[in-house]
C-alpha cells in the first residue's frame, strides 16, 4: 500500500520489523526488511552496524551518515532522500530507510535528458557536491511511482576532505538555478540541525558549512578538469 512520507517515518521507528533477505551486489551488508505497524506494512532497506566492512578513510558507523544524508537534503526542503531513521534492529543498531518502489531499469543515464526530471537532478548534483558525496553512481538515482527522482546509498559522504565522485556532471560550469541557491544560502545562514550536527564531528560540520558557502558564491556547478571524480562501477 502507499503510504505518506511522514506516516513511514512512524512506521520505520515503531514498527516490527521482519527481514526479508540481503540485497545483492552490496559490498555492506544491506538488507530489505518489511515493517509492520498495525494494519500498515511497507519495505525498507535495513543497514546494520555491524555488517560494515572497515574502511581506511571513514570511521565506522555509515549508518548514521545515512540518516545525516536525509537530514542535509531536508534542512534544504528539497525531499531528495527516502525517509530514514536509526533504530534497533534484528541485527543490532543500523539505518532503516523508505524502499522506494522504483522503476529500476530507470538510472541516470536514462533519466537525465528527460527535462521533467532536470531540477531534480541539479538538485542531486548540488546535494552531492556539498555532502562531498564519494559515490553517486547511476543506479543510486531512482525513479519512485510518484515519477520523482530519489537519492539513495548515501553513506560515504560529509568527509572532511574533497572525496567526491559522482556520474553527475552534465551541468558542470552552468548556472545554479536562483531557487536552489536561495536554499544553500538560507542553509548556510541558519547552520546545521541540531539533529544533523549531532550526527558529524566539529570538523565534518564546519566542512560542511564551507562547501555550502562556496558553491552559493561560486553559483555554478560543480566542475571536475580531472577527469576523475566519476565513482566505480558506473551503474
Amino acid at each position: 500500500m502507499a503510504i505518506s512520507f511522514t506516516d513511514a517515518l512512524d512506521l520505520l521507528t515503531r514498527g516490527n520489523v521482519t527481514v526479508k533477505g540481503r540485497m545483492p551486489w552490496a559490498s555492506n551488508v544491506t538488507l530489505l526488511a518489511e515493517v509492520t505497524l498495525g494494519a500498515t506494512c511497507a519495505r525498507a532497506i535495513y543497514k546494520p552496524e555491524r555488517g560494515e566492512r572497515p574502511l581506511w578513510d571513514f570511521p565506522p558507523g555509515l549508518y548514521k551518515r545515512e540518516l545525516a544524508a536525509y537530514l542535509f537534503s531536508e534542512a534544504l526542503g528539497w525531499g531528495l532522500i527516502p525517509p530514514t531513521i536509526i533504530r534497533e534492529g534484528p541485527h543490532g543498531e543500523g539505518s532503516f530507510q523508505l524502499f522506494i518502489e522504483a522503476e529500476f531499469e530507470q538510472h541516470w543515464f536514462t533519466l537525465r535528458e528527460d527535462p521533467r526530471h532536470r531540477e531534480r537532478l541539479q538538485k542531486i548534483c548540488v546535494w552531492d557536491f556539498v555532502a562531498n558525496n564519494a559515490d553517486r553512481k547511476s543506479g543510486h538515482c531512482l525513479l519512485g511511482p510518484d515519477n520523482l527522482i530519489y537519492a539513495i546509498d548515501n553513506g560515504l559522504t560529509f568527509h572532511t576532505d574533497m572525496k567526491l565522485r559522482t556520474v553527475i556532471w552534465d551541468y558542470a560550469g552552468e548556472p545554479i538555478p536562483k531557487v536552489m541557491l536561495d536554499d544553500l544560502k538560507r542553509f548556510v545562514k541558519d547552520g546545521l540541525p541540531e539533529p544533523l550536527a549531532d550526527l558529524l564531528d566539529v570538523h565534518e560540520q564546519q566542512a560542511l558549512r564551507v562547501r555550502a558557502q562556496a558553491l552559493a558564491d561560486y553559483a555554478r556547478f560543480p566542475e571536475d578538469r580531472s577527469g576523475h571524480r566519476y565513482p566505480w562501477p558506473l551503474v
